[in-house]
């Protein structure tokens, strides 16, 4: 799939892993338009290619068909990044996630559709997609057995995509990303624990046992793994897992949290059970031998990943960014 000089929509753009996507498209050239809400956001993300030339932002919704359909004109690639990035409020409100996950990217795919916008990449999910998996790590033709409301809007956007693909001549590729952490992520269980010490840095609350086990890739390897599977993608609709060889609990990165955050005697207490809330995935490691084919392999390890976030948490939490 080209994507050099070329005119490309980034859905949910200014979120974490799109701005990040964002700043390596406008590396190569690209004509953006990032469309976002701003509910889970910010434009600070994005604020230092407002000025360009070949960027436009639009607040806006992917809910909103009319919209949709007026920005792809002329559009060549789609990256579909906007979702409700919050697993735990659709177990609230379990509507959230059909509403904005499933006909959000319905909406992008009809809207394609009717403009003749032929390549989509979608940022799909690794853990929640597979759920309580028999085959740990997992791979890519392992059948999607979501145990949450996200999981499941994640495969029936799959299953769309893939219809669409069959039906109406659509090239895709589905992102099945692990938990993937870096700067601007203001989500996840690592935000929790740094924003818990700071309100009260005597005491940690941790969901469940403490022993889930999962996988964690910093971002500047996401980026370059999505990339690259993007130009690497030919026809059709095809799956790659993002993630890492490695895995980490939830206990580890406690500590390793509290160590980059230079605090002593935390008293560490549990909720009990063996996952953090319904629809968690206590055990979770991706294949990704499938990715490694093309060259590809992580540079950041885990928990070195873990404490560059970490230190880049305390530089924002002091001066506000």
């Amino acid at each position: 799939m080209n994507i050099t000089e070329q005119r490309i929509l980034v859905t949910g753009g200014a979120g974490f892993i799109g701005s990040h996507i964002v700043d390596e498209l406008i590396k190569r050239g690209n004509e953006l338009i990032v469309l976002d809400n701003l509910s889970s956001s910010t434009i600070k993300n994005i604020e230092k290619h407002l000025s360009k030339s070949s960027f436009r932002f639009v607040k806006g919704d992917i809910r909103d068909f009319n919209l949709l359909i007026s920005l792809l004109k002329d559009v060549d690639v789609v990256f579909h990044y906007a979702a409700n990035p919050d697993v735990r409020l659709s177990v609230e409100r379990p509507e959230i996630d059909f509403e904005i996950n499933v006909k959000g990217t319905f909406n992008v795919l009809e809207a394609m559709r009717l403009n003749d916008v032929k390549n989509m990449v979608f940022a799909s999910s690794g853990g929640t997609l597979y759920g309580e998996a028999d085959v740990i790590p997992t791979p890519e033709n392992y059948p999607p057995r979501p145990i949450s409301v996200y999981g499941a809007s994640k495969a029936a956007c799959e299953a769309y995509i893939s219809a669409y693909c069959g039906f109406y001549g659509l090239n895709a590729v589905s992102l099945r990303y692990a938990n993937i952490i870096g700067p601007r992520s203001s989500h996840g269980v690592i935000y929790d624990f740094f924003m818990k010490l700071k309100r009260n840095p005597h005491e940690l609350e941790i969901l469940g046992n403490g022993k889930q086990k999962k996988s964690y890739l910093y971002i500047s390897d996401c980026i370059k793994a999505s990339i690259l599977i993007v130009e690497r993608h030919q026809r059709g609709f095809d799956v790659f897992n993002i993630g890492s060889d490695d895995w980490i609990t939830v206990n580890e990165i406690a500590k390793i949290v509290i160590e980059n955050m230079g605090l002593k005697n935390v008293q560490i207490k549990y909720t009990g059970g063996d996952r953090g809330w319904p629809g968690d995935v206590p055990l979770m490691l991706l294949d990704i031998s499938k990715i490694k084919a093309l060259g590809w392999k992580p540079e950041v390890p885990i928990r070195k990943g873990i404490a560059l976030y970490v230190n880049w948490l305390k530089k924002g939490y002091r001066y506000g960014i």
